[in-house]
C-alpha cells in the first residue's frame, strides 16, 4: 500500500533567544512535503494567543477540515466524471467545530462540508442523484474513513 510523509520542522528562536520554559515561544513552524512544497504552519490563535501563534499560517485544525473537504471533493469529481456529469466548478466552505468528545477530551467533534458544484451547460443531476454522488464520495473518502484511526507516536 502507499505511504505518505510530512516533515514538520520547528526551531526555537535564537536572536534574541527565547527562554522556552516560560511558554513564551513562537509556535510557527513548517510542513514540508515530498513535492518540495513548504507550508507555513502554527498553532491556532484560539489555542495559543498572539504573538506566539501566527494567524496567517495554517493550523492543524484548519488542515484537518481542509483534508476532509479536499478528499471529499476529489472523490465527488471522480464519481461525477465516471457517471458522465461534467463539473465546471466546485467549492466548499467547510467548517469544523471543536468541543469535548464523549471522553471529555478536546476534539474536532463535527465537520460540516458545504460543497457546491456547478455543472457544464446547466446540465445538472437531480437533487437525488447529487445527494447520492455526495454520499458515495463520503463513503469513499480516505480521510473521512480515517478519523477514528489509531495514532501512534514512535519517538526516535
Amino acid at each position: 500500500m502507499a505511504e505518505f510523509t510530512a516533515n514538520v520542522v520547528w526551531q526555537r528562536a535564537t536572536d534574541p533567544p527565547e527562554p522556552f520554559t516560560d511558554q513564551r515561544y513562537s509556535r510557527r513552524h513548517a510542513w514540508h512535503f515530498d513535492g518540495g512544497l513548504a507550508v507555513p504552519a502554527s498553532s491556532s490563535p484560539h489555542s495559543v494567543p498572539l504573538p506566539f501563534s501566527d494567524p496567517a499560517a495554517v493550523d492543524p485544525e484548519e488542515a484537518f477540515v481542509a483534508a476532509l473537504s479536499s478528499c471529499h471533493m476529489l472523490w465527488f469529481l471522480h464519481l461525477a466524471a465516471k457517471a458522465g456529469w461534467v463539473v465546471d466548478h466546485y467549492s466548499d466552505t467547510a467548517v469544523g467545530q471543536m468541543g469535548r468528545n464523549v471522553d471529555g477530551r478536546m476534539a474536532m467533534t463535527q465537520v460540516v462540508l458545504r460543497p457546491h458544484a456547478r455543472f457544464a451547460d446547466g446540465h445538472a443531476p437531480s437533487r437525488a442523484v447529487l445527494e447520492q454522488l455526495h454520499h458515495a464520495a463520503h463513503d469513499a473518502c480516505y480521510i473521512a474513513n480515517s478519523v477514528t484511526t489509531e495514532v501512534r507516536c514512535e519517538p526516535v
